[in-house]
């Protein structure tokens, strides 16, 4: 294996291990009550260490990106931005592990319950916004600006806000599954 590969399998251990950490112990003394010291010394990793992978607990719960997404966007085929939203919403939820999607139900489980994670996620949508408004425009085959391209992209997001809400309250709910149906709902047009 290629230095630079291994390189990245050990970054993405770190990285999973601080997370896995960091969750085990919100649980266990809460949000507040955790220091990034507790969860350094968790993972078997300095508090640098850490903050050369998160700047700030709080970028321990934030969405800042959602890469599986934005790369599944420029995978789907052409259609109306609503369809390739839905699509690109399929295919990034199919290439994450259970593991995963457990972990980013946890995260928002805790963004929708401490109010200052809540507010950090409102202040970093802006740029996520931008970049899948550009990549549904693309794949739509319209220009960004479009209102066709602004009112998809903020209905999808709304639609999907509306389910990752109910799902952060209710753990037994398969998140991927109803972000789906509705927006099948939403591409049909809400009719049922």
């Amino acid at each position: 294996m290629a230095e630079g590969g291994l390189r990245e399998r050990k970054k993405a251990k770190t990285r999973e291990a601080i997370l896995r950490e960091a969750f085990r112990l919100f649980r266990e003394r809460g949000y507040h009550a955790t220091t990034v010291e507790q969860i350094a010394e968790a993972a078997e990793i300095s508090p640098a260490t850490f903050f050369r992978y998160f700047p700030a607990k709080e970028d321990l719960v934030t969405l800042d990106r959602f890469p599986a997404l934005v790369e599944a966007l420029a995978g789907q085929p052409p259609g109306p931005p609503v369809t390739v939203l839905r699509g690109a919403f399929r295919t990034a939820f199919a290439a994450l592990s259970g593991e995963e999607i457990a972990a980013g139900h946890a995260r928002e489980v805790f963004a929708a319950t401490v109010p200052e994670l809540l507010v950090a996620n409102l202040r970093r949508s802006p740029g996520l916004i931008r970049e899948i408004r550009a990549a549904a425009a693309d794949r739509a085959g319209l220009d960004a600006g479009d209102p066709a391209v602004r009112d998809a992209v903020g209905a999808v997001l709304g639609v999907v806000a509306m389910v990752w809400t109910e799902w952060a309250a209710t753990p037994g709910m398969d998140g991927p599954a109803e972000i789906d149906r509705a927006l099948a709902r939403l591409e049909s047009g809400l009719g049922r």
